[in-house]
């Protein structure tokens, strides 16, 4: 698999200000989700992954730990931070249709979609028994 070239905190940096900028902040919890999508998108389409962080499987669906400590002062308000664009024209290009569609959606459909019977989160969470367990990245390319 051709090496990543971001860690999520850089992805999350450019979500993050993306989205303030354009007057759709998003809570921590959207973030998380915003991550998986990409990393998802990026496993499937690309055959590599966005950012070279882990995935855990939490209680509330699956979540980049580092990116998750970064922000979770902000508890389940939105995060609005201007940061400096690090991420390649190409990336972004990829990137942007998934935060602009996922950042319209409320936390908890997103909790939802990432929950469901049969995901990767579901496969290794199992009604908290592999709580903060990594999520592998075959599973999520396979199984969502």
């Amino acid at each position: 698999m051709e090496e990543c070239r971001y860690d999520a905190l850089e992805v999350a940096k450019y979500v993050i200000n993306k989205c303030t900028v354009e007057n759709y902040p998003v809570s921590n919890l959207q973030l998380q989700k915003i991550l998986y999508f990409l990393q998802k998108k990026y496993l499937i389409q690309q055959g590599r992954r966005l950012f070279k962080d882990a995935i855990e499987a939490w209680q509330f669906g699956p979540v980049v730990s580092e990116v998750y400590y970064q922000y979770c002062g902000f508890g389940s308000m939105t995060i609005t931070m201007e940061y400096p664009v690090m991420l390649s024209s190409e990336d972004r290009m990829e990137i942007d249709p998934v935060v602009e569609e996922k950042r319209t959606k409320k936390p908890w459909y997103l909790v939802a979609e990432t929950h469901a019977p049969g995901k990767a989160w579901d496969e290794i969470y199992q009604d908290g028994l592999g709580n903060r367990k990594e999520i592998p990245v075959d599973l999520i390319r396979t199984r969502g």
